[in-house]
């Protein structure tokens, strides 16, 4: 133990410099690291902000719906259903216009 105490205490100097070396190239890998993130978090960002909203997906859903049903033998059924389809999507659609004059 007295070995290892006057070993610290001659080389006190050396051991803080080299400490605070250590700390300062972990340090820098550490920003670089963070650069790195903020480059991932844009290209994150981007494909979110390219991706339609659940409104634009509900509304294609429906006239693809509208489509299908068209496109078969008609029933009474269908065409209360297509009434339906279209007072789903013109609602939702004025919602669209509403966000937008927020923005």
């Amino acid at each position: 133990m007295k070995k290892i105490k006057s070993f610290i205490d001659d080389k006190f100097n050396y051991l803080v410099i080299i400490i605070l070396l250590l700390i300062f190239f972990k340090s820098c890998s550490i920003s670089s690291n963070i650069t790195m993130l903020r480059k991932e978090i844009k290209k994150t960002n981007s494909r979110i902000d390219s991706i339609p909203n659940r409104n634009e997906l509900k509304i294609e859903g429906l006239r693809n719906e509208k489509r299908m049903i068209q496109s078969t033998d008609r029933k009474i059924l269908d065409v209360n259903r297509e009434n339906q389809i279209e007072e789903e999507i013109s609602e939702l659609e004025g919602k669209k216009k509403i966000k937008i004059q927020k923005n």
